[in-house]
C-alpha cells in the first residue's frame, strides 16, 4: 500500500526557522515497554542551564525531576518501536530519538567446575557486578561437580571463577579476554535465538523545487513495507513533521527545503516494523552536500590518529639527552632520548602527510622524577618517568622533551599541515613528589587499608581508589569537588597555552563519572562554545561494553579505544580455527553499545599491548599472556615474511570498519615486541628499515590513501554480507557511494560468492585500485581475492 503526504506543503516549511543553540547530537535512547529509565539531561546534551519544558507524548510518558536534572521516561506497555521525545528550550523545540523494543528472551546457560567435595565455587562477573558471593555452584551429588544455572539475554559476558577465594578463568572455556592486567576474563556469548535483522538502505537523493528528497529502502526476512508512523525523521536535534516523510511500501521519503540544510547538519532516520527496529541512517552535509569528498579539519570523524611516545621516536635535540643514572636500571626502562624537536622535524619532512595521519596523540608532557623509582609487582625492576606518567607538575613540561615554546611550535606546525594534537591528559594519579600529593593529601585516597593490605592494584574491589605504585597515589574524587575543579582548570590551561585540540586519557574507569561530567562541562563552557570547535576526549578502558560505553556521552567522554573489539579479532585473523562470525558478532556489540557511527578508536598495537607482529610471526600464542620476562630475556623478532602480509590485512581492516583507526608509531612498517617496555622500542625511518618492513610502509600507503579519498569508510553505514572461516565482506555506503570490502585471511586464494542485498540493484563491481570489475548476476557476484589478501570494489 502507498501512504501519500501532502508534499507541496513541505517546501514552505523550514526547520531552520528557528535558530539552534544545542549543538551536541543527541543519540537515541533505548527503553524497554512499561520500563522506567532515569537520565541525566548533562548526559544526553550541553546547555547553559537545563530550563526546559517537555511536551506531552502519547507512547512515552516523561517526569522531569528539575533539581536533579534528571528526567525518567516510561514507554507504554502496549508500543514497541520508535518515537520521540520532544521538549522547548529557549525559542526551539528539541527531540530525543527514543527507541523501545522489548527485551531479548533470556537464555539458560550452566556454568561448571570439578573441584574437591567441600570446596567454595561461585561465579562473578558483568552480570552480577562482579559480586563473589551471589552467584554460588553446587555440587548437589557430592562428586565435585560443581554446577549453577543461570538465565541471561543475549549479550557478551565476561566472567571468572572464584575457587576457594582464588579468581580464575573457566578452563572448560576456550574464549578468553586479558584484562589488561596480564590476566584474563572468560568470555561468555549468548546469542539471541531469533536475530531476524532488518534493515535501512541508503537509496540516494533527488533534487525538488525547493530542496532535496532523501531516500532509504528497508529490507527484512519477513517483508519490508513500512508505514509513515513508524518512521521517526531528525535534521541535527528537530524532529521533521509527519508532512515531510512519505512511504511507499519499502521506500522511505524524506523532504527537505534547501534552507533546512545551511551550513553543517545531520538527517537521521529510524524506521519500525512489526516490533523490530532497523539500523539509524545518518547523512551528514554541509551546505546541503554530502560530508567526506575530502576529510575535512573540523571533523573528527575523518580522523586517522598517530600514536607517538615521545621518548622513543625521535631525537630531535641531543642536547637535552640526560638519562636517568641508577646502577640498576637498564636501558630498556631509561630515557632514550626522544623530544618534541624530533616529532617537528617529521612533521616538516612530510612523514605523517605520506600516510594520511592528521590527528597526533603524544605521550604526557608532564615533568617527571629526575630518580628511578621500583616497580611494586615482582621481580621488582627499576624504571625512570621516560613514558611520562608520573607527573610532579601540573604545568610544566619535561626538560628532557624540550621547553613550552618547543610544544607550541609542534602544535602550530601540526595544523598548519591540517594535522591536531592530542595531549595525554593523566587524571587518576600523580606521583608523590608532586605539590598537590605534599599540599592536599586529603585530594587522594588511602594507601593502608583498615585490614592490613595495601590498596594497590585492586582494580574491581575499590576501582575509583586503587594506587598502581606506591609512589604514584590516586585522587579520590568522591570525597570532594575541589580536585574535580582543580583538574578540570588545569585541563583547559593545558589547551589554551599549547594550542592542542583534545585529550587521551588515561585509566579512565578508575575515576568516578562525575570528574569526567564536570570536565566536559568545563571544556564546553570555556573552549567549545566560544571558539565554536569541538573538544575531542578518547579514553582508555578495559572492560566488558557496558562499563566502556557509561564513559561516552555527550556529556563525558567523546570515545574509547575499542579493547574489547581489538581483542576478539586479533586472534581471528591470524588463527586458522577461529571464524570471521565470531569477529562480526562483537563489532554488532560494538554497534549495540556504540552506535554504527561512533568515534571509537579501532587499535592494532598500543603502548600497553604486546605488538600484533608478536602474535603474526608466532613468538607468542596467545593474548594477554605476561611476556614480560621475554621483553629483558629474548625480544622477538620477525623471522617469516607473511606475517607482513597478516599486519597488512589487519590494517585493512581497521581502516574499513567505523571508527577511527589508531595507528601506534611503527605499526605502519611492522615493528614487533613483546610487553612493555619491549613494545616501546626506538622509531626507526628510512635506511634503517629492511626492505620487507620497506614493502609493508608502502602498502599502509595504500590502505591509508584508500580511506582518505573514499568518504564511505567514514560517514558510511555498515552492513556484513559473508563471515565464515577465511572470508569477511562487508559493505560501506554513503550517499557518494557504496563500497564492499572482501577480507580473505586465508593463506589460499579464494573467490567467495557474495550474496548482495535484495534493495540493492547493482550491475557491476569495480576494483577502487586495479579497476578490474566483475558483473553481478541475479544479486551474486564471484570475486577473486589473494592469500591473505583484500580489496575494496566500488558497487555500480
Amino acid at each position: 500500500m502507498r501512504h501519500r503526504l501532502p508534499f507541496a506543503l513541505v517546501v514552505c516549511w523550514s526547520l531552520s526557522a528557528v535558530a539552534q543553540p544545542i549543538r551536541d547530537l543527541i543519540q537515541p535512547v533505548h527503553l524497554v515497554p512499561a520500563r522506567t529509565d532515569t537520565l541525566l539531561l548533562s548526559d544526553l546534551y550541553y546547555a547553559e542551564d537545563y530550563d526546559i519544558t517537555f511536551v506531552p507524548q502519547g507512547v512515552v510518558a516523561v517526569r522531569h525531576d528539575r533539581q536533579a536534572g534528571s528526567v525518567a521516561i516510561t514507554p507504554s506497555r502496549a508500543f514497541v518501536g520508535v518515537s520521540v521525545v520532544e521538549f522547548n528550550w529557549r525559542n526551539g523545540r528539541y527531540a530525543v530519538p527514543v527507541i523501545v523494543q522489548k527485551p531479548t528472551r533470556e537464555v539458560a546457560h550452566r556454568f561448571t567446575f570439578r573441584a574437591r567435595p567441600g570446596a567454595s565455587v561461585s561465579v562473578m562477573g558483568s552480570f552480577n557486578g562482579w559480586n563473589r558471593a551471589s552467584h554460588p555452584l553446587n555440587d548437589e551429588r557430592g562428586t565435585g561437580v560443581y554446577a549453577l544455572d543461570v538465565k541471561l539475554r543475549p549479550g557478551i559476558y565476561l566472567y571468572k571463577l572464584v575457587v576457594d577465594g582464588q579468581e580464575g578463568p573457566d578452563p572448560s572455556n576456550p574464549e578468553k579476554s586479558p584484562t589488561g592486567f596480564d590476566d584474563f576474563n572468560s568470555v561468555l556469548r549468548v546469542v539471541d535465538p531469533d536475530p531476524g535483522e532488518f534493515h535501512l538502505h541508503l537509496d540516494g537523493r533527488r533534487a525538488t523545487a525547493g530542496g532535496w528528497d532523501f531516500r532509504f529502502r528497508a529490507e527484512s526476512p519477513t517483508g519490508a513495507e513500512v508505514r509513515p508512523d513508524q518512521v521517526v525523521a531528525l535534521v541535527n536535534n528537530r524532529r521533521v513533521p509527519a508532512s515531510g516523510v512519505r512511504t511507499n511500501g519499502a521506500l522511505v521519503t524524506v523532504r527537505l527545503t534547501s534552507s533546512d540544510l545551511a551550513g553543517t547538519t545531520t538527517v537521521r532516520v529510524l524506521a519500525a516494523r512489526k516490533g523490530s527496529v532497523a539500523n539509524l541512517q545518518q547523512i551528514v552535509l554541509r551546505d546541503g552536500e554530502p560530508a567526506g569528498e575530502e576529510p575535512q579539519a573540523a571533523a573528527w570523524e575523518d580522523g586517522i590518529i598517530y600514536s607517538i611516545m615521545i621518548d622513543r621516536f625521535r631525537n630531535g635535540d641531543p642536547k637535552i639527552d640526560a638519562p636517568i643514572v641508577h646502577d640498576s636500571i637498564s636501558r630498556q626502562a631509561n630515557y632514550h632520548g626522544g623530544d618534541f624537536r624530533g616529532i617537528i622535524q617529521t612533521l616538516d619532512e612530510g612523514y605523517f602527510d605520506s600516510l594520511g595521519i592528521n590527528i597526533l596523540w603524544i605521550s604526557p608532557v608532564y615533568d617527571n622524577p629526575n630518580v628511578a623509582f621500583r616497580e611494586y609487582p615482582a621481580p621488582n625492576r627499576w624504571y625512570s618517568g621516560y613514558h611520562g606518567y608520573w607527573p610532579i607538575s601540573d604545568t610544566a613540561v619535561e626538560e628532557k622533551f624540550g621547553t613550552m615554546a618547543d610544544l607550541r611550535e609542534l602544535v602550530r606546525k601540526a595544523h598548519a599541515r591540517g594535522i591536531r594534537v592530542l595531549l595525554d591528559f593523566v587524571a587518576h594519579h600523580v606521583h608523590i613528589d608532586h605539590p598537590w600529593y605534599r599540599n592536599h593529601p586529603e585530594w587522594f585516597g588511602t594507601l593502608d587499608l583498615p585490614d592490613g593490605r595495601k590498596n594497590l592494584r585492586l582494580w574491581d574491589e575499590f576501582r575509583l581508589t586503587t594506587w598502581f605504585e606506591p609512589y604514584m597515589p590516586s585522587f579520590d574524587y568522591t570525597k570532594s569537588h575541589v580536585p574535580i575543579d582543580v583538574m578540570a582548570e588545569n585541563a583547559v590551561w593545558w589547551l589554551e597555552q599549547t594550542g592542542a585540540d583534545g585529550f587521551r586519557h588515561d585509566a579512565v574507569k578508575h575515576v568516578p563519572n562525575e570528574f569526567w561530567r564536570s570536565l566536559t562541562r568545563t571544556l564546553k563552557q570555556r573552549v567549545e562554545v566560544p571558539k565554536n570547535t569541538t573538544v575531542y576526549q578518547i579514553g582508555e578502558t578495559f572492560g566488558d561494553y557496558d562499563l566502556i560505553a557509561s564513559y561516552v556521552r555527550n556529556g563525558q567522554l567523546s570515545s574509547q579505544f575499542n579493547f574489547n573489539l581489538s581483542y576478539f579479532a586479533i586472534p581471528v585473523f591470524l588463527e586458522p580455527d577461529q571464524s570471521f562470525e565470531s569477529l562480526d558478532f562483537h563489532m554488532r556489540k560494538t554497534f549495540d553499545a556504540f552506535g554504527r557511527y561512533h568515534l571509537m578508536g579501532n587499535i592494532m598495537d598500543s603502548h600497553d599491548k604486546v605488538r600484533f607482529m608478536t602474535y603474526a610471526d608466532g613468538d607468542v600464542q596467545h593474548q594477554g599472556v605476561d611476556t614480560r620476562e621475554m621483553a629483558w630475556t629474548n625480544p622477538p623478532t620477525v623471522d617469516h615474511p607473511s606475517s607482513y602480509r597478516k599486519a597488512e590485512l589487519y590494517l585493512a581492516y581497521m581502516f574499513t570498519i567505523p571508527g577511527l583507526p589508531v595507528v601506534y608509531y611503527g605499526s605502519e612498517f611492522g615493528m614487533t615486541g613483546a610487553d612493555d617496555p619491549d613494545n616501546r622500542r626506538p622509531m626507526r625511518f628510512g635506511e634503517d628499515l629492511t626492505d620487507l618492513e620497506r614493502d609493508m610502509l608502502a602498502r599502509s600507503w595504500v590502505v591509508s590513501r584508500l580511506r582518505h579519498r573514499h568518504s564511505a569508510l567514514r560517514h558510511g553505514d555498515f552492513l556484513t554480507l559473508l563471515a565464515d572461516r577465511s572470508i569477511y565482506a562487508y559493505m560501506r555506503s554513503d550517499l557518494r557511494e557504496r563500497l564492499l570490502i572482501v577480507l580473505n585471511k586465508s593463506g589460499e586464494d579464494r573467490e567467495p560468492e557474495i550474496v548482495l542485498p535484495r534493495a540493492i540493484k547493482a550491475r557491476r563491481v569495480i576494483d577502487v585500485e586495479s579497476g578490474d570489475a566483475w558483473t553481478v548476476s541475479g544479486r551474486k557476484v564471484n570475486i577473486p581475492v589473494d592469500g591473505i589478501g583484500w580489496r575494496v570494489l566500488r558497487v555500480e
